[in-house]
């Protein structure tokens, strides 16, 4: 383990977990681990729903944001969905033991229909690195997680505006869309969700760097 962790393999794929929230996610080699910095689209989304929500999250890495958001509530319905492979496996893993599921496909591509219009929650912490800035992560993450989970594109928002267009037709009357975002590239996902249809809001944490942006549906 030592070994594998000096030649760089990022810790938690060296253990095989990762905690997020208070919770232990299993990480599989190649897997995106859940940063610590996402824990704030988690504390932001807890609050904008009641009851039992139905939540999704998408481009789910291991499932660890769907899973923390869904112990927020006492009761809750969780979908995630991933196109990797490897992060289905190791998403249903996580996932499947806590009640939810977990589907293999491109973003709303492999949900059931009958999702639509029901979303109360819709996570999508989709790769936000612009294609050329890659290079400058550090190595534990350009060279162990997948590339399909890093890049997002020529400006870093490709996926996230594909899911912004289509999210209205899933979110129910005052289901909310959340993102990550790097500060640099807030106004542009707000003017993505602005364009959809969506009341967008910014929403950021300095102390750990991160910034979420929100889309709910009227």
């Amino acid at each position: 383990m030592v070994a594998s962790r000096v030649s760089g393999l990022p810790l938690e794929q060296v253990v095989g977990w990762a905690e997020f929230r208070g919770l232990r996610i299993a990480v599989d080699p190649g897997v995106f681990v859940p940063r610590r910095r996402s824990e704030f689209l988690v504390e932001v989304a807890i609050p904008l729903a009641g009851g039992t929500p139905v939540i999704v999250d998408l481009c789910c890495g291991t499932g660890a944001l769907g899973l923390a958001t869904a112990a927020g509530f006492a009761h809750a319905e969780l979908h995630a969905a991933e196109l990797d492979p490897a992060a289905v496996a190791c998403a249903r893993r996580n996932v499947e033991p806590a009640g939810g599921h977990v589907y293999e496909g491109d973003l709303f591509s492999s949900l059931p229909g009958r999702l639509r219009g029901t979303v109360s929650i819709l996570i999508c912490n989709a790769p936000y690195v612009p294609s050329d800035e890659i290079r400058f992560m550090p190595p534990e993450a350009r060279d162990h997680e997948a590339r399909m989970a890093l890049d997002g594109g020529s400006d870093g928002l490709a996926v996230l505006r594909r899911v912004s267009a289509e999210a209205p037709r899933w979110l129910a009357p005052g289901g909310t869309l959340l993102v990550e975002t790097s500060e640099r590239q807030a106004a542009l996902m707000v003017a993505a969700m602005t364009g959809a249809g969506l009341a967008a809001k910014v929403h950021a944490d300095d102390e750990r760097g991160a910034t979420v942006i929100t889309g709910t549906r009227s």
